[in-house]
């Protein structure tokens, strides 16, 4: 069965005082509407799911791989691709709206076991 959501709709939680999201999920994929407050950091950690991060305001610098030896800078308008199991972190540079899709859902999101973000 279909779904038509309006992002007005989807309840809004505040992860921490300087993160809050909307979450929406379908059988095989998640999306958030994610806004965070200047210099929240999100810390290393991986996944098996494959994300996509979509920068819709403000820039995000992000740390890849386990030495974290790459370094990239999204701003509006960029995507980022990161495969399953590739450590990452990042940290907001100004106040920040942003879209991210996992597949599949995270499951730690949906149960509220997302400790790393709560710190």
């Amino acid at each position: 069965m279909f779904q038509k959501i309006n992002w007005s709709e989807v309840p809004n939680e505040e992860v921490t005082p300087l993160m809050h999201r909307k979450i929406i999920t379908g059988q095989n994929i998640m999306i958030a509407n994610m806004k965070f407050k200047n210099g929240f950091v999100v810390p290393k950690h991986s996944h098996s799911n494959e994300q996509i991060t979509q920068v819709l305001s403000g820039t995000i610098r992000f740390w890849l791989g386990e030495d974290e030896s790459e370094v990239v800078d999204l701003h509006s308008g960029d995507v980022l691709v990161i495969p399953p199991h590739l450590p990452h972190r990042a940290e907001m540079i100004g106040d920040v709206e942003e879209i991210d899709m996992w597949s599949p859902p995270r499951q730690d999101w949906i149960d509220g076991t997302d400790d790393y973000l709560r710190k």
